[in-house]
């Protein structure tokens, strides 16, 4: 462990949100985020950054604003991969509630507080997204848009699953209930969200949803997005939800939703 991976630990005692970002060389976005996070978000809260590799340009970034904010970064032990990373992080986490974003998008940043909301109202999973209530997605590839949009309708519709965007990877948790969904995704993209959006209604969680418009990428860094690897597994998961979910007749349940006014006239929750 290096030294930066201890800073700041020792002042980062329990606090209400754990904000989780695996990155990879993203120093130009983490730093835009980590200045958005410093003015936006009221809780108190931390950022765990978790990195794959010593040589990841995150770091500076963190060693630069670490003493001005409650930021530390974490090494990634497990092997590389966002289901390893979010393994790693969760354990080294304080918060009650546990954030996971990636640290390119700017859309989780707005959604923090609804997501909060939600869950001081008794959800124990809430999901964004980018197909619902107002929710846009803005940026990426045609192809990677195409077939999200197309994969998170059909399984809405197929498998009955009561969450809209079951793949986005923002994500906000009960860091108590984290082990409940005994994550088995392969370090392939960011599978592991559709992972737990599905596990999370077959655990009978309780669940909310908060439509953002989600921009990709804005600077810096590459998309690590493959259609061949990406598609078998988001696939792998897809079938393993629909016989779950599906034909396993397991109960629906009710998602609760709250609507920014940054998406939408409201910013109430319905169900």
């Amino acid at each position: 462990m290096t030294d930066l991976d201890n800073s700041s630990s020792a002042n980062l005692s329990g606090c209400t949100l754990t904000i989780l970002m695996p990155v990879r060389n993203e120093g130009v976005n983490l730093r835009i985020m980590l200045k958005m996070l410093r003015v936006l978000v009221e809780v108190p809260h931390e950022v765990v950054v978790v990195h794959d590799t010593p040589n990841d340009d995150s770091l500076d970034v963190v060693s630069e604003l670490s003493s001005d904010q409650p930021v530390r970064a974490v090494h990634n032990k497990l092997g590389s991969g966002v289901v390893n990373a979010i393994r790693v992080g969760v354990e080294a986490a304080t918060g009650r509630y546990v954030l996971i974003f990636a640290a390119d998008e700017v859309g989780p940043v707005l959604a923090i507080e609804d997501m909060l909301a939600l869950m001081d109202q008794g959800c124990e999973f809430v999901s964004c997204t980018r197909y619902a209530h107002g929710g846009r997605r803005l940026g990426g590839s045609v192809i990677g848009r195409v077939l999200s949009r197309a994969a998170n309708r059909l399984f809405h519709w197929m498998a009955g699953s009561v969450l809209t965007d079951c793949t986005t990877g923002i994500k906000m948790f009960r860091r108590d209930q984290f082990e409940t969904l005994q994550l088995e995704s392969r370090p392939v993209g960011w599978a592991v969200a559709f992972e737990m959006a599905i596990k999370a209604q077959l655990e009978g969680f309780v669940l909310g949803e908060v439509p953002i418009i989600s921009i990709d990428r804005l600077y810096g860094g590459k998309s690590t997005f493959q259609v061949g690897p990406w598609t078998i597994e988001y696939l792998r998961w897809f079938i393993w939800g629909l016989r779950q979910l599906k034909i396993k007749h397991r109960d629906k349940g009710t998602v609760l939703i709250r609507v920014p006014q940054s998406t939408a006239v409201g910013g109430k929750a319905t169900r």
